[in-house]
C-alpha cells in the first residue's frame, strides 16, 4: 500500500514556501536556471562531444587514453547532475522544450528519461527513504541500506566492498535495470504509469543508439579489447560518482528512515519535516563542489524545492537553515565531501553490524 502523508493545518512545507517564494519576488528573479547554468551546459556537452571523438577517431595512447576517460566519466555524471537533472524538473529554463531537451540528455549516455522520471521525481522525491517504495535504497541482498531491511552476514563488509558496486552503478542502469523495469513494469514495488507508443518507441531508439554510439562504434575504430578497458574505465568513474554523491544525501548518520503507520498507511510526519529528517547536505561552502555536481549537495532545498534550479539553492538555503531553528529542526549538513563519505561510510557499517 502507498503510505501518505498527514494533513497538517499551517503547514511547515507552507512557511517556507511562503517565505521562498518571497525571496524571489523581492529580488525579482526567476526560480530556473540562469545564463550561468546555460554556459556550464554548453561547455560540457562540447567537452563530451570533444573527448568521445578524440578518443574513438584519433586513438591517443593509453597515458593519454586513461586520463581522458577518467575526465569522460566525470563528464559524463556532470551532465546528469548539472543538466538532465534540473530539465527533469522543469527548473532548468523558463522554456518548457529547453527543459525537454536538457531533462532527455540523459538518453545520450544510454539511460532512459521515462524510467528515470518514475523512480526520481515520482516514487524518490515523494518517499525518501522509505523501505519497500523508494528504489534508491533498494540495492539487494549485497547491501543494507535501512533498518528495516534484512540484514545478512555479507553486510558486516558492505563498509568496504561499497566502493566495487557504486563502480558498477552505471553498467548496471544503463545494460540490466532500464529493461527490468521496462518488462516488468514495476519498479520496486510500484507499478509504471502507462507507456504510450512514443514512450515504447523513444525507449528501443535510444537503447539502439546508445549500442550503436558506446559499443559497435568503438568497436570498429578501436578493436575488442580496447573497447572493453576503455568503456569500463569511464562507466565505472561514472557510476562511482553518481552513486556517492546520492548516496550522501540520505544514507548517512543522522538520517531518518520512516515507517508508515500499518493500519492507516499514514507516515508520522508532513511532507516537508519527512523531507528535512531523510535528507543531508555535504559541503556547500565549497563552490567547486556546487559547481562540478550541480547543486546536489544542497539536496535538503532540493527535495523541498525541485522546481527551483541548483543555482538558488545557496540563497535559499539560509531561509531553510532560519526555518529549521525556529522550529528546533535538526538541519543535517556535513562541512566536507570528505566528512560525508566518512558518515556514509560508519551509516553503512553500523547497518552491517549492529542493528
Amino acid at each position: 500500500m502507498i503510505p501518505k502523508f498527514p494533513a497538517v493545518k499551517d503547514s511547515l512545507h507552507a512557511e517556507l514556501r511562503r517565505r521562498v517564494n518571497a525571496y524571489f519576488e523581492t529580488n525579482g528573479i526567476e526560480a530556473t536556471g540562469n545564463a550561468a547554468l546555460f554556459t556550464k551546459a554548453i561547455l560540457l556537452m562540447l567537452f563530451f562531444g570533444f573527448l568521445y571523438v578524440h578518443l574513438i577517431f584519433f586513438t591517443p595512447n593509453w597515458y593519454f587514453a586513461i586520463p581522458e576517460l577518467i575526465i569522460m566519466g566525470g563528464v559524463v555524471a556532470a551532465i546528469g547532475f548539472n543538466i538532465m537533472h534540473d530539465g527533469s524538473h522543469g527548473s532548468f529554463s523558463r522554456s518548457k522544450w529547453l527543459n525537454h531537451l536538457a531533462a532527455r540528455s540523459v538518453n545520450l549516455v544510454g539511460a532512459n528519461h521515462f524510467m528515470w522520471n518514475v523512480k526520481h521525481n515520482m516514487i524518490h522525491h515523494s518517499f525518501t527513504n522509505i523501505d519497500g517504495i523508494d528504489d534508491d535504497i533498494e540495492v539487494g541482498f549485497l547491501m543494507r541500506m535501512a533498518p528495516t531491511q534484512k540484514k545478512y552476514w555479507v553486510h558486516r563488509f558492505q563498509h568496504i566492498y561499497f566502493i566495487v558496486l557504486y563502480m558498477l552503478l552505471y553498467v548496471f542502469w544503463i545494460f540490466f535495470a532500464d529493461y527490468k523495469k521496462y518488462f516488468s513494469g514495476k519498479i520496486g514495488n510500484i507499478a509504471l504509469k502507462k507507456m504510450e507508443i512514443r514512450d515504447h518507441l523513444g525507449f528501443w531508439f535510444i537503447k539502439a543508439f546508445h549500442f550503436m554510439a558506446f559499443v559497435v562504434i568503438p568497436i570498429y575504430f578501436i578493436g575488442w579489447i580496447d573497447w572493453i578497458a576503455g568503456f569500463f574505465t569511464m562507466a565505472c568513474v561514472t557510476g562511482f560518482i553518481l552513486s556517492i554523491v546520492f548516496q550522501l544525501a540520505h544514507t548517512v548518520e543522522g538520517t531518518d528512515f520512516p515507517e508508515a503507520d500499518p493500519v492507516s498507511s499514514k507516515l508520522p510526519d508532513e511532507f516537508a519535516l519527512h523531507q528535512i529528517k531523510t535528507t543531508a547536505n555535504f559541503a556547500t561552502h565549497n563552490k567547486l563542489v556546487s559547481w562540478l555536481v550541480g547543486g546536489l549537495n544542497f539536496q535538503i532545498e532540493h527535495h523541498l524545492f525541485p522546481k527551483i534550479s541548483h543555482v538558488h539553492y545557496p540563497a535559499i538555503s539560509k531561509i531553510v537553515r532560519t526555518v529549521c531553528k525556529e522550529y528546533q529542526l535538526q538541519y543535517i549538513e556535513y562541512p566536507t565531501v570528505r566528512g560525508a563519505v566518512a558518515a556514509h561510510v560508519r551509516f553503512l557499517r553500523k547497518m552491517g553490524r549492529y542493528y
